[in-house]
């Protein structure tokens, strides 16, 4: 019998509690939308200036490889000058060389013509 009575009366102090909690519960559900408020607005801030310094971190890289294309197109430059004086008549040789393909190949068609002619040319009884 004692516990049947103090059942209805735990019941009573729970309702109690739970209409108390729902007006509380109401008042902390302003704070907590005003701390959503702040902290969304916190987040966007740090997403803002995460994205600022991505884009200053990707200035910087692409003025690098600017920098670096140029070092590269000087060095391969100054490796040229360095080839030149390791051996200083490789480029001569190199430009002679053209020269003699280029004369080789206008010559050509005219020993054929030459050959051609001198075939026509010769006698066919000796």
């Amino acid at each position: 019998m004692m516990q049947t009575e103090q059942q209805p009366q735990h019941q009573n102090q729970l309702t109690v509690q739970n209409s108390g909690s729902l007006s509380f519960s109401s008042h902390l559900s302003k704070e907590d939308e005003e701390i959503s408020k702040s902290a969304l607005s916190t987040f966007r801030a740090k997403e803002e200036e995460i994205e600022r310094k991505k884009m200053e971190v990707r200035e910087k890289v692409q003025l690098q490889l600017g920098r670096v294309e140029e070092e590269t197109k000087r060095l391969a430059s100054i490796r040229e000058e360095l080839e030149a004086l390791a051996d200083p008549m490789r480029k001569e040789v190199a430009v002679v060389r053209k020269k003699i393909d280029a004369v080789n190949k206008e010559l050509k068609p005219l020993g054929h013509t030459c050959q051609k002619k001198g075939i026509q040319g010769s006698p066919r009884g000796v």
